[in-house]
C-alpha cells in the first residue's frame, strides 16, 4: 500500500504536538482542508475547527471525511496559510461520527503529505485482475491489487525471474462487466521492484501504454472509481 505522507519532527515529539496544539488554539472558527485515502482514491474535503482543548481538537467535517477517517482512525490536515510552520500535519482519531459530522483528533505530529506526486488516479481492487508478465521465453501469472496509468502492483508467487529494471510485456485481462467477459490488454511494462521475504510477493511494474491500451485501462479505472465512490456513501460509520 502507498505510503501517502512522511512523519515529520521539529523539536520532540511532545515539543511539536504542543506547537501544533497552540497553533490550533488561535484558529478556532477557521477551516483545515483535510486528506484520507479509501481504496487508494483521495477524501478531501474542508472541515471547520470547532474547539481545542485537553490536548484534543473538534472538528466539524464532512460526511464522507468522517467514514473514511472511521477506517483509517487518523487525518492528514494540509499547512495552513496561516501557520508559522511548512509542514502538514496529522492527528490520531479519539472520536469520529459521521452522522454528527465531527471528529475529535489528538496526538498531533508534524507530516509531510507526498501522494500530491502521484501523477496517475490510482485504484485498489476488491476483486483482483489475472496478468502475466511475458518474458522472451517464460512467463508468470500473478494478480493485480492496485492499478493507474502509470503502474500496477501484482501478488505473484515466485521472484525467481523478476529483476529490477528488467523491461517485459504485462497482459493484464481486465474484466468487462457490459460484456460479461474479459478484454486482454498487452503493454509494455518495467519491473521496479519487488517486495516480500517469501510468497506472495508484491511486484511494482511501471506501464509504457500506446494510447489505444491507456484508453482501455482508464475506462476500467474510471468503472472502479464509481464502484469505490459508491461503497463509501453506503459506509455506515
Amino acid at each position: 500500500m502507498f505510503q501517502y505522507y512522511d512523519k515529520a519532527v521539529r523539536g520532540t515529539e511532545h515539543e511539536d504536538k504542543m506547537v501544533i496544539l497552540q497553533f490550533l488554539s488561535g484558529m478556532i472558527g477557521h477551516k483545515f482542508s483535510f486528506l484520507n485515502y479509501y481504496k487508494e482514491i483521495p477524501v478531501s474535503y474542508d472541515a471547520t475547527l470547532l474547539s481545542v482543548e485537553n490536548e484534543m481538537a473538534e472538528f466539524e467535517i464532512h460526511e464522507y471525511q468522517a467514514k473514511v477517517i472511521s477506517i483509517e482512525r487518523k487525518a492528514l490536515i494540509y499547512s495552513h496559510a496561516k501557520s508559522h510552520f511548512s509542514e502538514d500535519m496529522i492527528g490520531e482519531a479519539f472520536y469520529v461520527s459521521s452522522v454528527k459530522k465531527r471528529v475529535i483528533l489528538c496526538k498531533f505530529a508534524y507530516a509531510r503529505i507526498r501522494s500530491d506526486m502521484r501523477r496517475f488516479v490510482r485504484v485498489q481492487l476488491d476483486h483482483p485482475v489475472e496478468a502475466d508478465l511475458v518474458f522472451d521465453d517464460d512467463f508468470l501469472k500473478g494478480n493485480v491489487k492496485d492499478i493507474s496509468l502509470g503502474g500496477a502492483a501484482m501478488s505473484i508467487m515466485t521472484s525467481e525471474l523478476l529483476v529490477p529494471g528488467q523491461n517485459v510485456n504485462l497482459l493484464l485481462k481486465l474484466p468487462d462487466s457490459a460484456n460479461n467477459s474479459l478484454i486482454e490488454v498487452r503493454v509494455a511494462a518495467t519491473i521496479i521492484k519487488i517486495i516480500g521475504e517469501s510468497a506472495p510477493f508484491t511486484c511494482i511494474v511501471e506501464i509504457q501504454a500506446d494510447k489505444h491500451s491507456q484508453q482501455q485501462i482508464a475506462h476500467y479505472i474510471n468503472l472502479r472509481q464509481v464502484e469505490i465512490i459508491r461503497e463509501l456513501k453506503d459506509i455506515n460509520a
